[in-house]
């Protein structure tokens, strides 16, 4: 009976996984194509049961996490050597491809994170599990294309044979289209102004930037 459930277990697991080459392509291009669309998908499956959940593409926080890993995969296919560490906890972070992969997983959900946090402060809405579920799910749609124009602006970066500012220049419109479409977001989110919606992406995303170095800098201290 054991083994039936396990077997059965493992059929199911198959088939998600195999689900998978059709759902993150088009969801990535969903996000592409019309980000503020599928944020807002994401916010109404959120009210479905949860069975019938993304049942037409994949969950934000698995695309964020599916990016990242074949950001890892085509560093090591493009041979950029793996950062080592110098300290304990830096040395246990990229001891394995896994558990950095599962590190930088972590930092680019700050980013959602912190976001969805600053949305629900500028609603005047309690922070909890409940209420920040939503918004950060949505958030992670929008990060999953930008850690991937970070990955590829970073192997130009490290490849001394490529030229650098093509990295450096990836970076910054991945980052310009993020701010661009975030700003769209809390505009629609708090019907704020197209100043103040660009201000609060601004401000998001710098409060970001210091959780991720409130993280980052003990790791490569201790």
């Amino acid at each position: 009976m054991d083994f039936l459930k396990i077997l059965r277990s493992f059929e199911e697991f198959i088939f998600e996984a195999a689900t998978w080459l059709i759902f993150y392509p088009m969801t990535m291009w969903r996000i592409v194509r019309d980000p503020l669309t599928t944020m807002a998908y994401s916010d109404r499956q959120q009210t479905e049961p949860e069975a019938r959940r993304y049942d037409d593409a994949l969950s934000p926080p698995l695309v964020l996490l599916i990016t990242i890993v074949l950001g890892n995969m085509l560093t090591l296919a493009f041979h950029i050597p793996e950062p080592h560490g110098t300290t304990v906890l830096a040395d246990a972070v990229t001891r394995s491809p896994e558990t950095l992969a599962l590190f930088r997983s972590l930092v680019f959900s700050l980013v959602p994170l912190v976001s969805a946090a600053s949305l629900l402060h500028r609603k005047g809405v309690k922070i909890s599990r409940d209420t920040l579920r939503a918004p950060f799910y949505a958030q992670c749609y929008l990060a999953a294309p930008s850690s991937a124009f970070v990955s590829a602006g970073g192997i130009f970066l490290q490849r001394p044979d490529l030229p650098s500012p093509v990295g450096a220049s990836v970076i910054l419109a991945g980052t310009l289209w993020f701010l661009a479409v975030q700003t769209g977001w809390f505009r629609r989110q708090l019907q704020a102004s197209w100043l103040n919606a660009a201000w609060t992406a601004v401000w998001a995303m710098a409060c970001a930037l210091a959780c991720l170095l409130v993280v980052v800098v003990p790791v490569a201290l201790f």
